[in-house]
């Protein structure tokens, strides 16, 4: 019989772990595996975003140019960087890095971890829904290579705003959902309690989506990232570069013919994610407010 300190993670588990203080966030991640990485600041607009950095990195030989949501060690790092939890300055700003990154003939590279967006008056007077909207279609356009890589949460249009991607990859304990398990308990059964039970049904962990074809590669952990962050990050570092070289091969950065065709490629990978079903039962289920 399996013992409880073997038995398989549930999507409960997995969220707590993406979710650890002690997981390696963007920072470790370059100081890892870029040592030369040069941050680069500010929207040109309202200011600087500590939540969002984004800089230039040496990416084992290749300039590629580094996107990623920053969350804090501890609670006064987390406050300066609003607990990864960026606002429209920080979206302005990765827009404007990404095609600087364009312009140099840079791949985007994007580590993700927030929460979701920040959601305060503040961000909304600003233009948060823009922001996100404006990023989205930038990074869509894109005529360089791009890799993501879900380090840790990846909550809603705050961590999609950089993860329209070439390839998307995940660490095996990192989640990507469009709210998190307890705002969806909260609308669904009225009560935030329900939230192990909503990471269940959401289907939000790596394995459920690469299953669902939303993700390319799972990054394994054997030992989960907050214990061993040096193999984890190794690990991601490795997937990474695989995927960038294979990138660049197939879509030489001076070729204008082959740019055209990634975008195209890329465009038709996020028009066939998802699924739908119209037969009678579906339709009658909607009419009787229960779907099957």
């Amino acid at each position: 019989m399996t013992d409880a300190a073997s038995a398989p993670l549930n999507a409960w588990d997995r969220v707590k772990l993406a979710r650890h203080p002690e997981r390696p966030h963007t920072l470790a991640y370059l100081s890892e595996l870029s040592p030369r990485f040069v941050e680069l600041h500010g929207d040109r607009s309202f200011g600087d975003d500590l939540a969002l950095i984004g800089g230039i990195a040496d990416f084992d030989g290749i300039a590629v140019m580094v996107l990623g949501h920053q969350k804090g060690g501890n609670t006064k790092e987390n406050i300066a960087r609003n607990f990864g939890m960026a606002r429209p300055e920080g979206y302005r700003k990765a827009e404007r890095l990404m095609r600087h990154a364009e312009k140099f003939r840079m791949p985007v590279v994007s580590l993700i971890d927030t929460p979701g967006a920040e959601p305060g008056i503040g961000s909304e007077e600003r233009g948060q829904g823009t922001a996100i909207a404006e990023s989205l279609l930038t990074m869509a356009d894109l005529a360089v290579p791009t890799v993501a890589l879900v380090i840790g949460e990846g909550g809603s249009g705050g961590a999609l705003a950089i993860g329209v991607s070439d390839r998307i990859l995940m660490m095996e304990n990192a989640i990507y959902a469009v709210a998190s398990p307890e705002a969806c308990a909260a609308i669904l059964w009225k009560d935030a309690g329900k939230a192990p039970e909503a990471a269940e049904t959401m289907r939000i962990t790596a394995a459920d989506l690469l299953g669902l074809g939303l993700i390319d590669e799972i990054v394994p952990e054997p030992v989960s990232a907050d214990e061993a962050p040096r193999e984890a990050i190794a690990a991601a570092g490795a997937a990474i570069g695989r995927h960038l070289r294979e990138l660049l091969q197939e879509f030489p950065l001076d070729d204008p013919a082959a740019m055209r065709r990634l975008k195209d490629e890329r465009y038709q990978r996020f028009r066939r994610i998802g699924a739908w079903r119209e037969d009678a039962a579906v339709l009658a289920g909607i009419a009787n407010g229960v779907l099957p």
